[in-house]
C-alpha cells in the first residue's frame, strides 16, 4: 500500500512518534510525505520515504494529485486545527479528494491508530483489488 504522511508544524513530532511506534507495520508499505515531515520520519525511523515538496511549496497538492490518480491508498494528515499557519497546507482540498476517491484519511492520532491497525489486519486489502499496481 502507498501511505502519505503530512503534518502541520506543531504535529510533526507526533507524526514521528507515530511512525516509530508503528514502524513494524509501516515498513511493509511505501511511504510518501511532504518534504520536512518525510525527512523527520526517515531520520528517526530509518525507513525509506519518498518526499514531495514542502507543504508551503505545494507538497500537499502533489499528494492530492496522487490521490486523484488512485496512487495513494491511505493518508495520514496530522493537522493543527487550533493554530495553523497561513503557509501550512489546507486540509479541505485533500479531504475532498479522499472522499471523492474513497481513500481513507486520518486527521488525528486516534483515527490514524484505527486505520493502521485495520491495515495490519488486512482490512484495506480491497485496495489491491481496486488498484493492483500498488501491491508491493
Amino acid at each position: 500500500m502507498n501511505i502519505a504522511c503530512i503534518a502541520h508544524d506543531k504535529k510533526k513530532e507526533l507524526m514521528v512518534q507515530f511512525c516509530i511506534a508503528y514502524k513494524g507495520i509501516l515498513e511493509k508499505h511505501s511511504l510518501f510525505a511532504t518534504d520536512n515531515t518525510g525527512k523527520l520520519i526517515a531520520e528517526n525511523t530509518g525507513m525509506n520515504v519518498y518526499r514531495f515538496l514542502s507543504g508551503k511549496q505545494g507538497g500537499d497538492q502533489q499528494i492530492g494529485a496522487r490521490v486523484a490518480y488512485n496512487e495513494i491508498d491511505l493518508v495520514l494528515f496530522f493537522r493543527d486545527p487550533i493554530t495553523p499557519e497561513s503557509y501550512e497546507p489546507d486540509v479541505s482540498g485533500l479531504l475532498k479528494l479522499c472522499d471523492m476517491h474513497n481513500i481513507p484519511i486520518a486527521t488525528n492520532l486516534a483515527t490514524a491508530e484505527v486505520l493502521i491497525h485495520g491495515l495490519d489486519r488486512g482490512d484495506m486489502d480491497w485496495r489491491d483489488i481496486v488498484n493492483p499496481k500498488n501491491t508491493k
